[in-house]
């Protein structure tokens, strides 16, 4: 039977809903508060407030929260194989000291690029680790320091014994990371000399500032995260620039007419996106995979967001702890990335190739 609350509460669950949309978090916070007065239960507006908090940068606030709904949960609610792989829990709350731990990565590439730098502070600790994951990302991966075996990502996929599950996100409240603590030193991706080599081949250099582009994210957001194509023009019409084409996916379809200057098959491997990163004076993208890559390679990146921007960039913020050689260029409004667009390409004029 499902809980009936006040109208009241109902009408403060709202307008908190509404308030945490529009990124006024702290204000959201409150009616969250002032809901849970009135007989709301902490635990079923859990989501929420752990994401508001994230966003404020208060990550204590929200591992208390990861330890209530934790404590609360059926065993039997754990990796539930009638759930999609990113709704689903996995870590049971077992420390890895010692134990055959297996971490699966059931979220975005670019999620798995951004927190397989806890892949080797689980590898310190357990006795044995094993990563399922995509297989387009297990050559990346195998990069990483006590990373050796790798299995698909499937329900049949077979497993060595496992003491400990955890899916690579959990692994932040896992170490109970705050701002202080997060494994922020970059870069920690590696890529082959000779594949750069190969990459930076395929450029046509003119003595020009060279600039990676990536203006669409993935469509299963509605596209909130992707400039316009009208606007795509807009930046790369800045002169003096040799752009490069670093997107991804179905909407290279559009790239033929734009001026990139490399030349040749583009390839979908990761780690040959990471090569040509690494061939680049910078990096602009919105938030994707390929924003990912260039802010673990420790390369120059000015990452565009939308306005209702995920909490791990948390709020108002033009930087990123999570990635010391980023920038970031944020909507003030939804749907508004003109101003975006001209501010890139005021910075992109204004910067100095030889500084």
């Amino acid at each position: 039977m499902d809980t009936v609350w006040p109208p009241e509460a109902v009408d403060l669950l709202g307008r908190a809903a509404a308030l945490l949309r529009a990124r006024q978090v702290r204000e959201s916070l409150d009616l969250y508060d002032q809901a849970m007065m009135l007989g709301v239960d902490p635990l079923a507006i859990g989501g929420e407030r752990w994401k508001a908090h994230m966003l404020l940068g208060e990550f204590e606030a929200a591992w208390t929260i990861s330890d209530q709904v934790l404590a609360a949960m059926n065993p039997a609610d754990l990796n539930r194989t009638d759930r999609p792989f990113h709704q689903r829990a996995v870590w049971d709350g077992t420390p890895f000291n010692g134990r055959s731990v297996v971490v699966r990565c059931y979220h975005g590439l670019g999620d798995i690029v951004q927190f397989a730098r806890y892949l080797p502070l689980v590898a310190r600790q357990a006795s044995r680790l094993t990563v399922q994951a995509p297989e387009a990302v297990h050559d990346l991966l195998s990069t990483f320091p006590g990373v050796k075996t790798l299995v698909p990502l499937s329900d049949d996929a077979p497993l060595p014994g496992i003491s400990v599950q955890a899916e690579l996100m959990e692994l932040p409240f896992a170490f109970r990371t705050s701002l202080d603590t997060l494994p922020a030193s970059v870069p920690y991706l590696a890529v082959d000399a000779k594949r750069v080599a190969e990459q930076a081949a395929r450029l046509t250099r003119r003595g020009r500032l060279t600039v990676g582009l990536a203006w669409a994210a993935g469509g299963w957001d509605g596209g909130h995260r992707s400039l316009p194509s009208s606007l795509v023009e807009r930046l790369m019409s800045v002169p003096d620039i040799d752009w490069v084409c670093l997107q991804r996916g179905a909407p290279l379809d559009h790239a033929g007419a734009l001026p990139f200057c490399d030349r040749g098959p583009r390839s979908m491997d990761l780690l040959d996106t990471a090569a040509t990163i690494r061939a680049l004076d910078l990096v602009v993208s919105v938030d994707t995979v390929v924003a990912h890559l260039a802010g673990a390679l420790g390369a120059p990146v000015w990452t565009i967001l939308h306005h209702e921007a995920d909490w791990r960039w948390m709020l108002g913020r033009s930087d990123s702890p999570w990635y010391p050689t980023m920038l970031l260029y944020r909507q003030l409004s939804p749907g508004q990335w003109e101003a975006v667009v001209e501010e890139i390409r005021e910075a992109l004029a204004g910067w100095d190739i030889t500084a």
